[in-house]
């Protein structure tokens, strides 16, 4: 007789009950309440697709920066799902670098980039990199600021540091793509494209925006 394990983890019932309630918060509290971070980490290896899926999107509410490179392999999961709730979540742990005092800082650069006051997000996050050259998340921002003054060539410089300290960090080559076409680089730009593809195949609008410039070589 062949027994098969058919032990399901608490996270992936959580999970389930999601799919039917759409209760953020409870899952959030639920996962909280049982699992710590490690755990989480632990899980998103699973064989159970369900069990991936629910580790990638609880990562998202409790992981730390510690989660990465977690996320950041099931960007290119066997199941779509999964890479889309890893794809969401990984953009959440990105900022949860550093000290409370550097990620308060942090969300202030963020917040004056969405309001288009540039200059000011360029002069908090020189501030943060002044305190710690590789602290990636500042970095990418203030590559997103410097690539909306016109910086390209300082942007280029900013988005390869993230990119060799996060490897993981698909929007600072998605970034990188688009300030060297701004530059006229069209085969760096492509380069970049392909590098964010690989590291994120789920990024559709990129792909779609690469096969227009290979179109037109």
């Amino acid at each position: 007789m062949v027994f098969v394990n058919t032990f399901i983890p608490r996270l992936t019932l959580f999970y389930l009950d999601y799919l039917n309630d759409h209760d953020v918060s409870l899952f959030v509290e639920r996962s909280t309440s049982y699992y710590c971070q490690s755990t989480i980490m632990r899980l998103a290896s699973s064989e159970q697709v369900d069990t991936r899926r629910a580790a990638a999107m609880a990562l998202g509410f409790l992981g730390d920066y510690n989660s990465n490179p977690v996320l950041g392999k099931l960007l290119i999961d066997s199941d779509r799902s999964v890479r889309l709730l890893a794809e969401s979540s990984i953009k959440n742990v990105w900022p949860r670098d550093g000290s409370e005092e550097q990620r308060h800082e942090l969300r202030l650069a963020m917040r004056n980039i969405a309001a288009h006051n540039f200059d000011e997000a360029i002069r908090l996050t020189n501030n943060l990199l002044d305190e710690n050259p590789l602290y990636a998340e500042p970095r990418n921002q203030r590559a997103i600021a410097l690539f909306a003054v016109g910086d390209f060539y300082e942007a280029i410089e900013d988005c390869k540091i993230v990119l060799d300290i996060n490897p993981f960090h698909f929007g600072a080559a998605i970034g990188m793509g688009h300030a060297y076409l701004q530059i006229k680089n069209r085969e760096a730009a492509v380069i970049s494209f392909q590098h964010a593809l690989q590291i994120n195949p789920n990024l559709e609008s990129i792909r779609r925006h690469l096969s227009k410039i290979l179109q037109n070589f």
